[in-house]
């Protein structure tokens, strides 16, 4: 006598939270579908398939995960596989989670140092979602510092730092590149022992950002990308997991979260936007660790510079919000015209014309109430004459005031030293874009070959989209003598 399978028994859990988030089975389906690309899988559900759940049926792999973190995202509040009625299961590697405590902002972002400095292709397709910006956002506002970051200083071993920075390279000296590249893998054990962290190990971890920030400024973040998360990885992971008091806890989480965000605007260069999005994330939680307000403050604006660039103005103004609500009237006048300047980027996104020149109105206002005397946190210090322009030209090119773009961008290329050359890049493009806007073609061709030939000598995957997105604005004229020029000067570069 054959023997008949199982009865299910309906998912009643699941129909009620369906009916609960508005969802259709098609909608639900697609939901899950779109969160897998997020996190680099290629999912096939449909409404045949939601249907299966509810009667029972029990989705494979780390589906569960993903059906609860799109309930998750709509509903507003955290459920888990289980409380949809479906078996527990490894939750997604994703990233995004803004940890409970600092030992859990530990593993976090050392997993994801890990995962990175492994090669995983895959992590550099991961889309950026920006539903989630949100939590983390809302999570650091309302939060504060950790209570107690120190680990206990009794029967340590100590671990040699290696890895130590040296100077850029000067003529004959081995490449910066070289300079970083990481020590041996180490195995689990070692890498978790009981190293005593020293001031002298923040100061090599602080050394090591300062190099990273010039190659990325001068070359691009594929340039030396991958040594940096190794050195995280092998380095900075280390420290993290060692012993150290309150004092020296702090100061090594704000170290840790400068080195994660450069980790992050490196992935952001080079089009890895999932990636550099869970690296920004994880930075603003060991700033919050660190209890550098300021410095989570820094980490919002960069996030926001990100949603900016891919097109996203409302997440973008959002983001330069809560960080002015984060840091209040109290931040100094430099980190005070940052933000403003970074929302106005994301009005001028939204066409927002009159928003987005009150925004610089005040950013002008900040800055020009700085004075030599004050304190002003060195990530901050870039922001200055130069860069305040810079901003400007951006926002007025977007706005489609093209005479004003124009004027900014030559101030701002006058006044930007000349370490900063994809910055000027950036520049030189938009004032391309604003003589074009003018009617003047000619010199728009001229100024935006200029560009092309910077952005082959760098590996920027921004550099190069900032090249085509003035190219795209070429096409209505693409049979007049200046852009056959052009093209004939870019297809020489190669």
């Amino acid at each position: 006598m054959t023997e008949r399978p199982a009865q299910r028994t309906p998912n009643r859990q699941l129909a009620a939270l369906i009916a609960e988030a508005g969802f259709s089975n098609a909608g639900l389906a697609r939901r899950v579908d779109q969160l897998g690309l997020e996190h680099g899988l290629d999912l096939r559900y449909d409404k045949t398939s939601v249907t299966r759940w509810l009667r029972g049926q029990q989705p494979r792999g780390t589906t569960p995960a993903l059906i609860a973190e799109v309930f998750t995202r709509r509903l507003g509040r955290r459920l888990t596989a289980q409380d949809l009625g479906l078996d527990a299961c490894a939750p997604v590697y994703a990233g995004l989670e803004f940890a409970a405590g600092p030992d859990e902002a530990i593993d976090i972002v050392s997993g994801l140092w890990r995962k990175d400095s492994g090669s995983h292709a895959e992590l550099r397709k991961i889309a950026f979602t920006p539903a989630g910006l949100v939590v983390p956002s809302r999570d650091w506002l309302i939060g504060r510092a950790d209570d107690s970051v120190g680990r206990g200083e009794t029967g340590v071993r100590r671990i040699p730092a290696q890895g130590r920075p040296a100077a850029l390279k000067p003529p004959g000296a081995p490449s910066p590149l070289e300079q970083a590249a990481p020590p041996p893998r180490r195995n689990h054990t070692e890498r978790n022992a009981g190293q005593r962290v020293t001031p002298g190990d923040i100061a090599a971890l602080r050394s090591v950002g300062e190099l990273f920030r010039a190659l990325d400024h001068a070359y691009g973040g594929g340039h030396a990308r991958q040594a940096l998360v190794r050195y995280l990885e092998h380095e900075a992971e280390p420290m993290l997991r060692g012993t150290y008091g309150e004092q020296t806890g702090r100061r090594l989480f704000a170290a840790a979260a400068d080195l994660t965000r450069l980790a992050g605007w490196t992935s952001y260069d080079i089009a890895a936007h999932g990636l550099a999005q869970r690296y920004f994330v994880q930075a603003l939680r060991l700033a919050q660790a660190a209890g550098d307000r300021l410095y989570g403050a820094y980490v919002l604006v960069t996030m926001s510079r990100q949603a900016v660039y891919l097109g996203h103005g409302r997440e973008a103004v959002q983001l330069a919000r809560v960080a002015q609500q984060g840091v209040g009237s109290s931040a100094p006048s430099v980190v005070q015209a940052m933000l403003h300047a970074v929302e106005a980027r994301g009005q001028g996104v939204l066409g927002e014309v009159r928003a987005c020149t009150a925004a610089l109105v005040r950013a002008e206002r900040a800055l020009e109430s700085a004075r030599p005397e004050d304190e002003v946190p060195y990530w901050a210090r870039f922001f200055d004459e130069a860069q305040l322009a810079d901003e400007f030209g951006h926002c007025h090119r977007d706005l489609q005031q093209y005479r004003a773009a124009a004027q900014h961008a030559e101030r701002s290329l006058q006044l930007r030293a000349p370490g900063y050359a994809r910055s000027r890049l950036f520049c030189r493009v938009v004032l391309a874009s604003a003589r074009l806007g003018l009617g003047e073609l000619e010199q728009a061709c001229q100024l935006g070959a200029e560009a092309a030939g910077q952005a082959a000598e760098m590996r920027s995957v921004r550099a190069v989209e900032y090249v085509r997105d003035f190219e795209r604005r070429l096409e209505p004229y693409r049979d007049a003598a200046p852009v056959r020029g052009y093209r004939d000067r870019v297809a020489a570069l190669g």
